[in-house]
């Protein structure tokens, strides 16, 4: 009777303990109860080291600035061409062209009398910037937090733990400050070097501060970048350069409030690491409210947001597809973005098939679990995705990675016979298709030229492949087409007559690691084809690229991804005067051609015309015959997502598209709760093979018990 008892409380025990909790948050892995905010739940897989727009030049931390910061203009979202629209501006800009007497010219006039181009730019009254502690003043007026000491920052340790927080109207001169502070030589700006060609005074403000560091970068003036009134400023740059509108949507040219460079240089917050590099100020949909990298960092919605709606028109299918249900409503939709830390694929994907992240990429190891291909060579869900509800979205990435010659070098390079048929031949042997199959999972396209789909100029079809390396489209030369090159070069069966030996050729990597292996040995497969010996030459990072920078690698691996969506932002890595050893510019591989040269002068400044079209067709032409690149592969996104998750459209040049989104809580509640049931009966098992463990030392106890009670 007594041990019924204690079995009977403890399994009494078992199930309050049961009633207490909701049993379908058992396994959530977020703190989150606020059901009445809108919350999605992403991720991130390294700390972004820069939050600053004007040193910031990568894609996981535009995951974050994009979203704070606002340029003068953005991509429109749904529409493809991409097309550049207003987003703190109120129209495109008007632009100006002048000669050298700064006398106004026509907008048809000839590019070499055009000395000057002026953008000017008008933006929205009324814009205010996130509430930040930089803005707070006193009561009598003075800023709060701009004379710091120690004494009054011994209870501050981040930015939140600022007790006042003011705000202020964005302003021209906003975006004049930002622009000098590209120039400035502490700043160390990626883009500087490229802007001092372009910017009128760029290189001579940079210089001033140089030789005058005490100088404050908002007591100077720059003579291309002016205030013109409080809503009104202009940017003068070098001849005609159509491009630079298109700098404009990028993050650089994001506004910053001079209070904010004043706040954040005080030696005694930049020694508690509160600097314009951790804690982002903008006037964007979202604000940094949480920035702990080494576990979760958390985008909230900016109270002070201007507003801006949904697009009401897009391409003609994003009705069909639902991405204009939410036509001319106020964004954003989502209050507040969690991004958790996770480093290894296989956690988060477990996570995201429990609902708990509401999109995510396909890691190799997952592939087949999500994807599988189709009669037609097109991919579609597994039959459990699907089950889900879950979606996948592709695209084709406006990047291309390559394998490169370098040009300057006596083998592989130069502009004689033996050298190109080298290079064609050693294109048709190494088969790109067999690649994007083994590594990439079927995800990408090869390459017939410098474009990717989606950029002006692209020709695909029949139109678009190259004649060099294939026979028709989708259809690769055979190796014997190479081999004959190779007989042509003078290299029979990939015997260097030199020495009578196999053909010796180096590859250039960073890839040191085991991992790469697999990657290296199939290179040499494909140089084994014709004959030639591929000696890899791995390194670390650094010293790969002091090789690069020397011109002392031979065959590299290099890759590009769209600043912008012009062939420009293409065509200039393989101009003359941006070779890199000469230069220092992007051209990796030193190629020089004066006849592509020339093309490439005029096409880069012209509008998309006919004509610029048919100039692009002849600068392909050009490098599929020279070959100073095996044309690799445009790289395929495939991304998943939930049910719930709408809105979703992938943009390739925009990287401010969280506002567009929404999330259906209540399906996400519910899918959660239907894909997460907790499993009790292991676990009540385990408790009564626990309580049966305790039945022998329980009779045991008793039968003491009784022998002590009658022994007294």
């Amino acid at each position: 009777m007594y041990l019924s008892k204690i079995l009977f409380l403890l399994f009494l025990l078992f199930i309050i303990i049961l009633s207490a909790c909701d049993s379908n948050e058992l396994n959530n892995p977020y703190v989150e109860k606020n059901e009445s905010l809108t919350i999605l739940y992403a991720s991130f897989s390294e700390r972004p080291k820069h939050l600053d727009p004007a040193v910031s030049y990568s894609s996981n931390e535009y995951t974050f600035i994009a979203q704070i910061y606002e340029p003068p203009f953005q991509y429109h979202y749904l529409k493809r061409p991409y097309q550049l629209i207003p987003l703190t501006a109120t129209q495109l800009p008007t632009i100006h062209y002048l000669n050298a007497a700064g006398e106004l010219l026509t907008n048809d006039a000839n590019e070499k009398d055009i000395v000057f181009s002026e953008y000017i730019i008008d933006i929205q009254p009324g814009i205010n910037y996130q509430p930040h502690p930089a803005f707070s003043k006193d009561k009598e007026g003075n800023f709060a937090y701009h004379r710091l000491n120690e004494t009054s920052l011994k209870s501050i340790n981040s930015l939140n733990d600022f007790t006042n927080t003011g705000s202020r109207e964005l302003i021209a001169e906003d975006y004049v400050y930002q622009i000098k502070r590209l120039a400035s030589p502490k700043i160390h700006s990626p883009i500087a070097e490229i802007m001092k060609q372009y910017i009128d005074g760029f290189s001579e403000f940079a210089e001033r501060l140089k030789n005058q560091p005490k100088i404050k970068v908002k007591d100077l003036s720059m003579t291309g970048v002016k205030s013109l009134n409080r809503y009104q400023y202009k940017i003068r740059i070098k001849g005609k350069y159509p491009q630079f509108k298109f700098w404009l949507a990028m993050p650089f040219f994001a506004p910053m409030p001079w209070e904010a460079d004043v706040f954040y240089s005080q030696p005694e917050l930049i020694n508690r690491n509160i600097t314009l590099d951790w804690y982002p100020i903008g006037t964007g949909a979202y604000l940094l409210t949480e920035n702990n990298p080494n576990q979760r960092m958390v985008l909230s919605k900016n109270p002070n947001f201007h507003g801006e709606k949904y697009p009401v028109e897009g391409e003609s299918t994003d009705a069909k597809n639902g991405l204009l249900n939410d036509a001319g409503k106020a964004l954003p939709f989502i209050d507040k973005v969690v991004y958790t830390l996770e480093k290894e694929t296989i956690p988060y994907w477990n996570k995201f098939l429990q609902g708990y992240y509401d999109a995510s990429g396909i890691a190799s190891d997952s592939f087949d679990q999500a994807v599988q291909f189709v009669s037609n060579g097109d991919t579609q869900l597994t039959r459990n995705m699907q089950q889900k509800g879950i979606q996948l979205q592709t695209s084709v990435a406006t990047s291309i990675y390559y394998l490169g010659f370098n040009m300057l070098d006596t083998i592989v390079g130069g502009d004689i016979e033996k050298s190109r048929k080298l290079r064609q031949a050693i294109s048709i042997a190494i088969d790109y298709e067999e690649y994007i199959s083994i590594f990439n999972n079927g995800r990408g396209i090869a390459a017939q030229g410098l474009l990717p789909p989606g950029i002006y100029g692209f020709l695909g079809g029949k139109k678009g492949f190259n004649p060099y390396v294939y026979d028709k489209l989708m259809v690769r030369k055979p190796i014997d087409s190479a081999k004959k090159l190779m007989v042509q070069a003078g290299y029979n069966n990939g015997i260097d007559p030199k020495t009578g030996e196999a053909l010796t050729l180096y590859f250039d990597t960073s890839s040191t690691s085991v991992d790469e292996r697999p990657r290296m040995n199939w290179f040499r497969k494909q140089f084994a084809k014709l004959g030639i010996k591929l000696v890899i030459r791995a390194t670390d990072y650094n010293r790969f690229q002091e090789k690069m920078r020397n011109g002392n690698a031979q065959i590299f691996i290099w890759g590009w991804n769209a600043d912008y969506p012009d062939p420009e932002n293409f065509f200039f890595l393989l101009y003359g005067k941006n070779g890199k050893v000469k230069h220092g510019g992007e051209n990796a591989g030193n190629y020089n051609n004066p006849q592509f040269d020339r093309l490439f002068e005029q096409m880069r400044n012209k509008d998309n015309t006919n004509e610029r079209f048919q100039i692009i067709q002849q600068m392909q032409e050009i490098v599929r015959h020279d070959a100073p690149w095996v044309f690799g592969i445009h790289p395929k996104n495939f991304i998943l997502s939930h049910s719930w998750y709408h809105n979703l459209k992938p943009n390739l040049m925009a990287n401010n598209s969280l506002k567009y989104t929404s999330i259906d809580q209540i399906v996400r509640a519910k899918k959660r709760k239907q894909w997460n049931q907790p499993v009790f009966f292991p676990l009540l098992l385990a408790i009564l093979g626990l309580i049966l463990l305790f039945i022998p030392a329980i009779h045991a106890y008793r039968k003491r018990l009784h022998i002590t009670m009658n022994n007294e």
